[in-house]
């Protein structure tokens, strides 16, 4: 099990160490603002002293604009994340993952062209694939629910993932599972044993989808069991694929984020082991 960074963003990167640890909780996943913060060469040290686990670095990506600055800002801002995800996975304890986490980006400004958009992610991912190949880092496509196509990722299902990673060796170019932004998919189970098959689950990551939708859709995400998702199926279908690395809990909630990071902490935990049955994982 991982404490993903996001679900107690009101933390620095040691209180959310400390979080993790006083919980029981044997890893954590990293996200890049928090960790600019103190800087990278610190927070490896962090990271090294704690003895947790790094599962993934998050979050980098948005490869969607048009050629030209803003692209190529882009492109040399993931090399950094790259960068970044391969210190923090050799600072952490046995078991860590070099597992950089990717969002696709939006439709650019007054673009309606959602193939064209797609285009240029994969077109992203063959650039960035031999420097992430060479840092031992992979590369991890997360589709996020359709909700979010127009401003944030035009990569809406676990297909459309599996599709872009595609051409690259899995062991440089995988998928997230994030049950938030799959659990609806009635393709799901079919593209998960396929994801299994071509060895390509980078992370899997659990929260709870609830209702009613938040002013702010991205904040809608809650704690397993206050929801609407099962998350036997969808578990018992990544546990099958053979997935072996951690299980993120990573929730993005205003509430959540208000109250402290030790006492998230704690009911994460008892929340994932009353909700989340993959056999294979403990803290």
């Amino acid at each position: 099990m991982s404490l993903n960074q996001a679900t107690v963003k009101s933390a620095t990167l040691a209180e959310a160490i400390a979080a993790t640890r006083s919980a029981g909780i044997g890893a954590i996943g990293t996200w890049r603002e928090p960790v600019q913060e103190v800087g990278l060469d610190d927070a490896a040290r962090m990271l090294a002293d704690s003895g947790l686990r790094v599962s993934s670095h998050c979050r980098s990506g948005f490869f969607t604009p048009v050629e030209g600055t803003v692209r190529r800002a882009a492109i040399d801002d993931n090399r950094r994340a790259i960068e970044e995800t391969a210190a923090l996975a050799a600072a952490g304890a046995p078991g860590s993952r070099a597992v950089l986490v990717l969002v696709a980006g939006g439709l650019p400004s007054g673009s309606t062209d959602l193939v064209g958009a797609r285009g240029r992610v994969a077109d992203a991912l063959a650039e960035l694939e031999p420097t992430a190949a060479a840092a031992g880092v992979q590369l991890a496509i997360e589709p996020l629910h359709p909700m979010y196509a127009a401003d944030r990722a035009v990569v809406s299902t676990l297909a459309q993932a599996l599709d872009l990673a595609a051409p690259f060796d899995p062991a440089v170019v995988g998928v997230v599972v994030d049950t938030f932004h799959v659990w609806w998919d009635p393709a799901l189970p079919g593209s998960v044993a396929r994801a299994g098959r071509e060895r390509r689950i980078a992370s899997y990551q659990v929260s709870d989808w609830v209702t009613p939708i938040a002013a702010d859709p991205l904040l809608s995400r809650g704690l397993m069991g206050d929801g609407h998702i099962d998350f036997g199926p969808v578990s018992e279908a990544v546990d099958a694929a053979g997935y072996t690395g951690d299980v993120e809990v990573e929730v993005f909630n205003q509430d959540v984020w208000d109250t402290p990071a030790d006492v998230v902490a704690e009911r994460v935990v008892a929340a994932f082991d009353a909700c989340v049955p993959v056999r294979r994982f403990d803290r």
